[in-house]
């Protein structure tokens, strides 16, 4: 299955790519997930918040174009780690390529929410966009360990 974590987002510290890279190697063969970032807008250009959520959502739309898109957002519906592993086994079922998507500073344009067929908390607490990306892969390696039988550590 593929997984792919669209993320606006630069210059971030080597422990957040040392973090993802670890969680995105230790998922299943048939599950591949590749990260896409992409610059957000400059902030220092005379734009509205709005102006520079819509060309963030143009490169989003492009980077997700035919995935099933889930939106991360602090406002999203919150999943357990089970809930997780079952929409991906039926998101696995139905043959679907899955986009996460992380904004910017901004969080993400309306429009990117509104679009996206499923809107994801990772936490009700507002997580630096770096660390939702370390969260997004353990939860995602997590979740895939389920469905290879491996037991939940609750049970």
């Amino acid at each position: 299955m593929k997984l792919r974590l669209v993320a606006l987002g630069a210059k971030l510290p080597a422990w957040i790519a040392a973090g993802y890279v670890d969680y995105s190697r230790r998922l299943p063969r048939e599950f591949t997930l590749d990260l896409v970032e992409l610059k957000p807008e400059p902030r220092n250009r005379g734009k509205t918040a709005a102006q520079m959520l819509a060309a963030e959502a143009a490169r989003i739309a492009e980077a997700t174009a035919g995935y099933h898109v889930v939106a991360l957002d602090e406002r999203g519906q919150a999943w357990t780690t089970k809930d997780l592993a079952a929409k991906l086994a039926g998101w696995r079922e139905r043959a679907l390529a899955v986009a996460f998507v992380i904004g910017s500073a901004d969080g993400l344009d309306p429009a990117v929410k509104r679009n996206a067929d499923a809107v994801l908390a990772l936490s009700a607490l507002t997580l630096p966009h770096g660390l939702a990306r370390v969260v997004l892969a353990e939860q995602l390696y997590r979740a895939t360990s389920l469905l290879s039988g491996h037991p939940y550590h609750r049970e």
